[in-house]
């Protein structure tokens, strides 16, 4: 018998117009598929993050786990790069609840996402909608809302301050370095004085390459009234 249909599609997160952000392969498997056809599919995608969906748990079907001791629909979530599964990515986590919220396939309002990180949930968290903004799909009005993820805490530890200078320069010249420390996952997580210093980073991709650890992560302090932290 053959394989089931794959229902996929692409997902740009953190943007509100086509073909910006930052986009994720998001596929709803019916039944479980081989590590190597994962890959395959990961690589033929050829984005940043395929991410694959297995439901668990659904209050309305006879589909049960029995390590879930709530009543939310629950998926594994498991997240590919062209080239390996990755344990965690955010963009792609988003893409997924945002997929299952929005094409019908979950009626609850928070889900769980079983993953290599532990459980992931996503909130839907609905918003006042203005008449003159409404959010259109195919010529018809759709629910807005956001998405709230709650996502596991990263130790961080302290990092030599000796290499600032070469991480500055990674950066290309941020002078506006105001701490580096480093996580578990062997990132170095640097802040500088502002969102819009981070914004002007000109990442030096030759010199990112000879920093220590796996890569490097860049945050600052949002400008007021922008309605984000960081």
């Amino acid at each position: 018998m053959g394989k089931k249909p794959v229902k996929y599609c692409v997902v740009d997160a953190f943007t509100d117009s086509p073909f910006k952000g930052n986009p994720a392969a998001v596929c709803l498997l019916e039944e479980e598929r081989d590590e190597e056809w994962l890959q395959a599919v990961a690589r033929e995608f050829n984005i940043s993050e395929t991410c694959y969906l297995t439901r668990l748990t659904d209050p309305d079907s006879d589909i049960q786990d029995s390590s879930n001791t709530t009543t939310n629909p629950r998926f594994r979530l498991r997240w590919f790069t062209p080239v390996a599964e990755v344990k965690l990515c955010g963009h792609a986590t988003l893409a997924a609840a945002h997929f299952l919220f929005t094409s019908g396939s979950v009626s609850a309002n928070i889900i769980e996402f079983l993953t290599l990180s532990g459980v992931l949930t996503a909130k839907r968290v609905p918003e006042a909608q203005k008449s003159d903004s409404l959010n259109l799909l195919n010529g018809e009005a759709q629910e807005c809302f956001s998405i709230e993820l709650d996502f596991p805490i990263v130790p961080m530890t302290e990092f030599n301050c000796a290499e600032v200078s070469s991480i500055s320069k990674a950066l290309g010249g941020a002078n506006s370095v105001m701490e580096i420390k480093k996580t578990t996952a062997d990132d170095l997580f640097v802040v500088l004085a502002s969102g819009k210093a981070v914004a002007d980073v000109k990442p030096q991709f030759d010199e990112i390459q000879k920093c220590p650890g796996r890569g490097i992560i860049v945050t600052g302090l949002a400008p007021p009234g922008s309605g984000f932290d960081f």
